[in-house]
C-alpha cells in the first residue's frame, strides 16, 4: 500500500478544492402564478410552463 512521503500543504489542498464551491441556480418567475421556477422546467407550484 502506498504512503505519502510528505504532508499535503494547506495551499495544495485548497487548490484541489477550488472547484467545489456551490453555484447559484438560475431562476425565472412563472408567468401564471408568479412563483420562482427554473428556466425551461415546469412550475412546481401551478404546473404550467
Amino acid at each position: 500500500m502506498a504512503t505519502p512521503k510528505s504532508k499535503t500543504s494547506k495551499a495544495r489542498s485548497a487548490q484541489r478544492r477550488s472547484h467545489d464551491a456551490l453555484t447559484i441556480m438560475p431562476s425565472t418567475v412563472c408567468k401564471a402564478c408568479g412563483e420562482k421556477k427554473r428556466p425551461h422546467h415546469v412550475c412546481a407550484a401551478c404546473g404550467s410552463k
